[in-house]
């Protein structure tokens, strides 16, 4: 099987496809119980605290909500979703976007997820092939999903995703897969100090805080996968994104200029393309203004 992936392109880039749609039916399950996991351990610490009393272990198991148990349900009427039903994209398609039993109206966002998940996992199997950077950029494409749609949904970047694919950065490129592991340990610093420093920048003027330290975390991954010298594309990306969407919502949207609007979405998109297209589109720039590379 191994062999077969590694020698044909087209088969790797297949496999990869059917796998993140599968992948991709799974992430929405963690998009959606992880931030309520999160907010339940949070809960019972805060209660803890309180109390001084710990949770006994008995009151936890009969509480148990995690990412495999209990079952996927409808979230209208509570029905337990049976295999066939939560087949990736031809589940919904045939049940043309409703429930089985109440009828009620399947987000479109499910589907879209498992889509986009297999689009990724396979763009990144076609540019990068069956290699170590193939692999990785598969696993990081993973990743981003979840934390993009996690951050649109509560404005929160888990530790348990970000932290990780940080290190896995660090841990890959130590043979130099994308880039020395020099640059990768200097851009992760970097990265996280530049948005320190713009986040405390921010309050100083305005009082308000304009971002998360999950934000910080997210560039700092960045940093560990892309180097330093791709961060400057990747924040001025994200931010000119954020910037145009954000300037949408509000006038076209009639959204609340008061509300604020997550930067890691942005940040994911920028950082992704940077991994894929970084390098040419600082090669164009360079040699636009006929500066020297790095």
């Amino acid at each position: 099987m191994l062999t077969l992936l590694a020698n044909n392109p087209a088969a790797f880039v297949a496999f990869s496809v059917f796998i993140g749609l599968v992948v991709g039916s799974f992430l929405n399950v963690v998009i959606y119980r992880l931030p309520i996991m999160m907010e339940r351990d949070w809960k019972r610490q805060c209660a803890e605290l309180e109390s001084g009393i710990p949770e006994t272990t008995g009151s936890r198991q009969e509480n148990v909500f995690n990412l495999v148990w209990p079952g996927s349900r409808c979230t209208h009427c509570g029905h337990t979703i049976r295999a066939w039903e939560n087949i990736p994209v031809l589940s919904y398609l045939f049940l043309r976007g409703k429930c089985s039993q109440c009828h009620a109206s399947i987000s479109i966002r499910y589907p879209a997820i498992e889509i986009l998940t297999a689009l990724l996992s396979g763009a990144s199997a076609w540019h990068f092939g069956f290699t170590i950077a193939g692999l990785s950029s598969i696993l990081l494409g993973w990743g981003l999903i979840a934390l993009a749609f996690i951050d649109y949904d509560h404005q929160i970047l888990p530790d348990v995703i970000t932290l990780p694919l940080l290190w896995l950065g660090l841990i890959i490129n130590i043979e130099n897969t994308f880039i020395p592991l020099q640059s990768a340990v200097i851009g992760v610093v970097v990265a996280y100090v530049f948005l320190w420093l713009v986040f405390q920048l921010f309050k100083l003027v305005t009082g308000k805080e304009g971002m998360g330290f999950g934000d910080f975390k997210l560039f700092a991954l960045f940093g560990a996968w892309l180097g330093w010298q791709q961060l400057p594309l990747t924040i001025i990306l994200a931010s000119a994104t954020g910037a145009i969407v954000g300037l949408f919502m509000i006038i076209i949207a009639g959204r609340d200029r008061q509300l604020p609007i997550p930067f890691g979405p942005f940040l994911c998109v920028a950082g992704w393309i940077s991994l894929f297209w970084g390098n040419q589109i600082l090669g164009r720039y360079l040699q636009l203004f006929h500066v020297s590379s790095f």
